[in-house]
């Protein structure tokens, strides 16, 4: 068998100083755990996207390799679970890496080789608006910006990114655009002996809209078969970790105890909560 599909043992709760479980779902949500190199992506076969991935990020062990043969279905699941090639195919929508490429290339080269594989599976993509702006190539930086942060603590870091997945989204080709996606990174720093975990959350909007947005009001018809929905420009949000419990219903407890970015517990309607949501310029704005 190719090496590149000996799918291994996954993202690792491990991996840092301080155990930190996989994002978890509502109880009896349908999900499929993929295992892959250094990542893990739960999909939702009815939406066939991820509804979370989890990725550990070694940064003294990255390794520079090309980007391979393209992108390709996940034998392991049947084909009609997965959102391929038939959706991304003649239009401006990107196959968006959920897992950055980079991320989990890291170890021997074998490792790093088959890792970079792996993010390529469409599993592991979720269709985004295909023109860049500064925010997006921001959205993409995060990580790099919070292992220069983490470097002198080991330079680990584990990433979790998902769609935001609403009922309202619009239906394009069978399948519902995500208009919104989150991230939150997860770090630890050591100090007299004691461990701390540290998490940090960010929201990227891609939806058309240019003034305030929100993410749970439909801002398309559906289109079947037609052009894509609108998407972009972009906007990078730092937002407190429990804002986006709400918006995915997932179990982010260990996370949102350790963020960095503290929330203002008695604001809890959706239109205040985005008022404490931070929009990032640059890395400057950022707060870890």
């Amino acid at each position: 068998m190719h090496a590149a599909l000996l799918y291994p043992a996954g993202y690792n709760p491990e991996f840092l100083e301080v155990p930190l479980p996989l994002p978890a779902p509502p109880t009896g949500t349908l999900i499929r755990e993929l295992l892959y190199t250094h990542f893990t992506v739960l999909l939702g076969p009815a939406r066939r996207l991820a509804i979370a991935t989890g990725v550990n990020i070694d940064g003294d062990r990255l390794v520079t390799v090309d980007r391979g043969e393209g992108w390709h279905l996940d034998s392991r699941i049947p084909l009609y679970e997965q959102a391929g090639e038939d959706l991304y195919a003649r239009n401006d929508l990107d196959r968006g890496h959920l897992v950055r490429r980079l991320d989990p290339v890291w170890g021997d080269a074998t490792t790093a080789r088959r890792a970079n594989y792996d993010t390529f599976t469409y599993t592991n993509a979720a269709p985004q608006a295909a023109d860049f702006n500064q925010s997006k190539q921001l959205w993409l930086g995060l990580e790099d910006h919070v292992l220069t942060y983490a470097r002198t603590n080991g330079n680990r870091i584990s990433v979790f990114t998902a769609p935001v997945l609403s009922a309202q989204d619009p239906i394009y080709r069978g399948v519902k655009i995500p208009q919104a996606f989150w991230k939150i990174a997860a770090w630890t720093t050591t100090t007299k002996g004691s461990t701390v975990l540290h998490a940090a959350g960010f929201v990227l909007d891609q939806s058309p809209q240019l003034e305030d947005i929100d993410l749970d009001t439909v801002r398309t018809p559906a289109l079947m078969y037609g052009t894509p929905p609108p998407l972009g420009p972009y906007r990078t949000y730092q937002v407190p970790i429990v804002d986006i419990v709400d918006l995915t219903g997932l179990n982010l407890t260990a996370l949102s105890e350790a963020d960095v970015y503290a929330p203002a517990p008695t604001i809890r309607e959706d239109a205040e909560r985005r008022q404490r949501w931070v929009e990032l310029i640059d890395t400057a704005n950022i707060h870890l």
